[in-house]
């Protein structure tokens, strides 16, 4: 090591010097004085690595002060907060997907808040099994024999694939070899769940003859996939649902569908066309159908799997099914959501309710919310029509028409800097751009969205225009 850096080395401020600062206090009074000694030397040990590898040629005592005192005042927030979905994307997965109503959440804090029967059978005063608080709500439903859920819908596919395919043949098409978000790739879960992918026909075109073709006597499932966000349109074909349930009975075969988005309401009514309800596979013949209940099915994270019983019961005994098991909240959650839709309460699910506002009410909130920010926060705002979406991998090809309201940022501001600002607000807003001005689509927006858009837009005005007195 060079003298010089070595010299510059001595300049780093000792551990006591820094924690005896006076702006120190609060953050060890909240987060504990070994967590901002613990800050405080990564900083510091970031500087010094920095200095051998040359990247800095001096010490700044104010930087290390300033970069500690960012990640603590970081560390001292909760990471997992509230947010404004402002963007019109209904089921929006970076967001937290669907949100849950008033009469959900407080089952979750009954379920949670005390000693339940989660496993325990009160007529018979024995252990009992999580799946059956859910399991006759599900074939209520959806028409199934049997249903069983695991902690989310890759989960599920995992599972069934393992149980059901594990060194056998999965015939499926390759126009549904799709990767869905987060590195979900059908192929990759087929090859570690143990299953022998067979791929059919082409990207844009596959018919029942090409599954005919490929059986052998390996051959054990045909698996349907949803195509979430992707789409072929134009020349393309698929084989018909209710000829492979034919083809898979005639040949003793399973035939699985993974639906993705779960829907089990028509959704028609409110111009949504093309998504089959889980009813509608079951009632096609599929013998056992996957889907996540956070995204239209409207309640928290989830998979479930329904189909035949006789099919069900494998799966049951497979022993992955532990490592999958769904926690106490998630299921008082579901089953919650699930007896809306036996009620016929649909619109107290949020997701539901967001899809189907009429459009003269979106474009009331629209004109109301900009009413409030050009009287308290001064900014120039109008109500636009806006092009929402579902979200979720569900309908990527249908907008729905929606409002927002268009802010032009103040004098000096950019769109961007904007939506920037409203993130990192102590209430963080996400919102979209268009044109150069920021849009807050009314859509996504929950009730006391407005007050706190309003004042978060009030303080970043009224700070913008010290900033332009200063200057």
């Amino acid at each position: 090591m060079r003298d010089e850096i070595r010299s510059l080395l001595r300049d780093l401020p000792s551990m006591d010097e820094l924690l005896q600062k006076r702006w120190t206090g609060r953050f060890q009074e909240i987060l504990g004085r070994e967590a901002v000694r613990s800050t405080f030397a990564d900083v510091i040990g970031e500087v010094r690595r920095d200095l051998i590898k040359g990247r800095i040629n001096s010490i700044d005592p104010g930087h290390i002060e300033s970069e500690a005192r960012s990640r603590l005042e970081k560390y001292s927030r909760k990471s997992l907060r509230r947010v404004i979905n402002a963007t019109g994307v209904v089921v929006h997965t970076n967001l937290g997907r669907s949100c849950l109503g008033a009469g959900v959440l407080e089952n979750v804090m009954q379920a949670s808040g005390c000693y339940s029967n989660l496993e325990y059978d009160l007529e018979e005063g024995l252990r009992g099994h999580r799946n059956s608080h859910v399991e006759w709500l599900l074939t209520s439903i959806t028409g199934a024999d049997s249903a069983l859920v695991v902690n989310n819908n890759a989960g599920a596919v995992l599972l069934c694939l393992a149980a059901l395919g594990r060194d056998r043949e999965v015939i499926v098409s390759r126009g549904e070899l799709v990767e869905i978000g987060g590195s979900f790739r059908i192929p990759d879960i087929m090859e570690f769940s143990g299953a022998l992918m067979k791929e059919v026909g082409t990207t844009n075109r596959t018919h029942l003859s090409d599954y005919l073709n490929a059986l052998s006597p390996a051959t054990g499932m045909i698996l349907k996939v949803h195509p979430s966000n992707f789409r072929v349109v134009g020349f393309q074909a698929e084989a018909a649902r209710e000829d492979l349930a034919s083809l898979a009975r005639e040949k003793d075969l399973i035939f699985m569908e993974d639906l993705g988005s779960g829907v089990v309401v028509d959704l028609g009514a409110w111009g949504l066309q093309g998504e089959p309800t889980v009813r509608q596979c079951i009632e096609s013949g599929v013998d056992i159908v996957t889907f996540s209940g956070d995204k239209l099915l409207g309640g928290p994270q989830i998979g479930v799997v329904v189909g035949r019983s006789q099919i069900l019961d494998r799966i049951r005994k497979f022993p992955l099914l532990r490592a999958l098991r769904v926690d106490k909240m998630t299921l008082a959650a579901f089953e919650s959501t699930l007896r809306l839709y036996l009620e016929k309460k649909t619109d107290e699910i949020p997701t539901l309710r967001m899809i189907s506002q009429p459009l003269k009410e979106l474009e009331r909130k629209a004109r109301t919310l900009a009413s409030g920010i050009r009287r308290s926060a001064g900014l120039r705002a109008k109500a636009v029509a806006t092009h929402d979406a579902v979200g979720g991998g569900a309908f990527p090809a249908t907008d729905l028409d929606g409002f927002g309201v268009e802010v032009e940022p103040p004098e000096g501001v950019t769109d961007g800097s904007l939506l920037e600002s409203l993130r990192k607000s102590p209430v963080p807003v996400v919102a979209s751009a268009r044109d150069g001005k920021v849009i807050f689509h009314v859509r996504t927006m929950l009730e006391g969205d407005n007050k706190d858009v309003i004042e978060v837009l009030k303080n970043l005005a009224g700070q913008e225009g010290s900033h332009d007195q200063e200057n």
